[in-house]
Order: C-alpha cells, then structure tokens, then sequence
C-alpha cells in the first residue's frame, strides 16, 4: 500500500547571497517559510565545463517544508527564479516527509 505524503520538503542550493531570492520566489506559491544554512560547493572543473558555467564555492541551502499540492510551483518558481541560468546557479529537488509536528492547523 503506497503512502500518501501531505508534505514535502524542497531543497534549494544556490550561491552566497539568493537565498532572500529563493525565499521570494517560494512564497509567491504558498511556502510560509526555510532554514538557510551555510555551505561550501566542491564540484569539479570538469563540472565547471559540462554545464558551462563558473561554480562559486559559498553556497546557501534553503530547506523549505510545503504541503504537497504546491511542491511543483514552487519547484518551477525555484527553476524560473534561481535556476541555473541565473546569478544565483541554483538546483533544487525535493523529498516526501512521512511526518511533521509543530505547523499550525492551516500549514
């Protein structure tokens, strides 16, 4: 019997200083709120030249927990916002959450 998640949570990596731009483009579809927490990328020259793209090293990751009814939008939001085509070279994804404590009735 498969689970039905009523939450997801959206993980969006991007570079120092777009996480105020990922925040705005997630709220724009329902997300209340994320955690930012510091990091620092390590991914290859050879990454470098796939994607066509200069990698910055500081790194923000924004964890966002939404309901599932709007995971895609603020995925495509996230794409379209911070992408990475734009100044922020972000990528997100996202996984199910099979529980959740502390939201407010109407998360």
């Amino acid at each position: 019997m498969a689970t039905q998640f009523s939450h997801e949570a959206i993980f969006c990596i991007v570079n120092s200083g777009y996480s105020d731009a990922v925040m705005d483009a997630a709220k724009k579809f329902g997300a209340k709120g994320g955690t930012v927490i510091n990091a620092r990328g390590t991914a290859s020259k050879e990454a470098e030249t796939f994607f066509h793209i200069t990698i910055e090293p500081e790194k923000e990751i924004v964890m966002i927990l939404v309901p599932t009814k709007i995971k895609d939008d603020v995925l495509t939001a996230l794409y379209k916002e911070v992408g990475l085509d734009s100044a922020g070279q972000g990528i997100a994804f996202s996984m199910p959450v099979d529980s959740v404590v502390g939201l407010g009735d109407n998360n």
